[in-house]
């Protein structure tokens, strides 16, 4: 019974990652509606120039803004991009990918997912707005008197005041600062501040306290930054790169399975079962956050199915293995499995910490690649050992799949 389960839920969600499913007002989008990256579908070329500015920007002020427009996209999961800053005309040039609905590719369109300078607010732990962007002067990193990096916030006369009520009265708990609705800081109140200076300490290092001043900064400013130009980017490898590389994966993937069938048999078609439901997991990761799909990213999809083979090679060929020397099938699955687990384990772990390190220290590319093998390695250990060892001893207990034959064995019953 829990084979047929676990089966049919697998089958449940390769369909739900492939086709989707809307019900009203909620839907669940599926590869057919993924966020493809520039190489693979193309996309947008915009320069953002300050609106309404009888000046020409500081260099300071342009960092602010492009730390505003990276803030947009990491919120809306778009990894693929390229933001560069040009001081010399006092703009910005953005490029990055369309939307996974969009057909007609329209550029000054596209652009409206980003919009204007993002809105930043300082906020109580219910959600009441203490101060906003305008009300701070100026943000900076420094050295803290602890040795650690801070910080600092110059406020305007008026704001210092609604800073000290707001800190007396929130003594002992939080404020978050916030860019539009994506939360970027939280800061415990220690004391009343009644002067126009606060900071905000416990910086792991020089560059994120850099990173959440520029942030900060970017709220303040005395502009909007506005849309100047935008323009279509074609694929840099184009759509025959991916229809190329998704025929080669489900070549590989038949080939492989009927590999697993004729080889391992009973563990074979467990595997595959479990193949499948590793796969649908990661197109559910990638689909329904609107995660940008890359070509490195499908790299990482192709090398997290290799690796989740490559596990149930381990675990049948140890059932086996306990099968020839005499064992009964149920300790043999169990000790197949048992033995089997720290091999996996080891592979995948080190895996999952390169990843960990792609998604924190990467970005664009290798932030889609770090992203996919992570989820790949996270649904191999949650199909590829959880749920092969349900479904096998599941099948263990009908008494028509029990002969070792079944397993791959060439112990000879007596």
């Amino acid at each position: 019974m829990v084979f047929f389960i676990v089966f049919l839920v697998s089958a449940a969600l390769l369909f739900l990652s492939l086709f989707g499913l809307k019900i009203g007002d909620f839907e669940l989008k599926g590869s057919n509606e993924m966020r493809f990256g520039i190489d693979i579908r193309g996309g947008v070329e915009a320069t953002y120039k300050p609106k309404d500015l009888d000046r020409s920007p500081s260099a300071e002020e342009l960092e602010a803004a492009k730390a505003v427009i990276e803030t947009r996209m990491d919120a809306r999961n778009i990894t693929d991009r390229e933001i560069y800053i040009d001081n010399t005309n006092g703009s910005i040039l953005v490029r990055f990918p369309w939307q996974s609905k969009e057909a007609n590719f329209d550029p000054e369109a596209a652009v409206t997912e980003l919009g204007e300078t993002a809105l930043l607010t300082f906020r109580d732990p219910s959600g009441n707005i203490i101060l906003q962007g305008a009300d701070v002067k100026k943000s900076y990193p420094k050295l803290n008197t602890d040795g650690k990096y801070a910080v600092f916030l110059e406020l305007t006369d008026d704001a210092s005041s609604r800073f000290a009520e707001a800190t007396e009265r929130l003594k002992g708990q939080t404020i978050s600062v916030y860019m539009d609705e994506t939360k970027i800081q939280t800061a415990s109140v220690k004391d009343k501040i009644t002067t126009t200076t606060a900071l905000i300490t416990q910086m792991p290092s020089l560059e994120y306290a850099a990173s959440l001043s520029s942030k900060i900064n970017s709220g303040a400013l005395p502009f909007s930054m506005v849309v100047n130009n935008s323009n279509i980017i074609s694929p840099t490898l184009g759509r025959d790169a991916l229809s190329v590389m998704v025929r080669a994966g489900i070549l590989a993937f038949t080939l492989v399975c009927i590999f697993m069938l004729l080889y391992y048999r009973l563990p074979g078609l467990v595997a595959c079962i479990a193949l499948m439901l590793q796969v649908a997991g990661q197109l559910l990761a990638l689909s329904i956050p609107q995660f940008t799909l890359t070509l490195p990213g499908i790299a990482g999809i192709i090398l997290s199915i290799g690796m989740g083979v490559d596990a149930n090679v381990i675990v049948s060929e140890r059932i086996k293995e306990e099968l020839n020397v005499g064992k009964t099938l149920r300790s043999a699955i169990d000790a197949g499995f048992h033995r089997a687990f720290s091999s996996v384990f080891d592979g995948n772990i080190t895996v999952i910490i390169v990843s960990i390190m792609l998604i924190i220290f990467g970005s664009g590319s290798m932030l889609s690649f770090g992203y996919t093998l992570l989820c790949g390695v996270i649904m191999n250990f949650a199909a590829g050992v959880l749920a092969s060892r349900l479904m096998i001893r599941s099948l263990s207990e009908y008494k028509a799949l029990q002969r070792p034959a079944l397993f791959g064995s060439r112990r000879v019953e007596a």
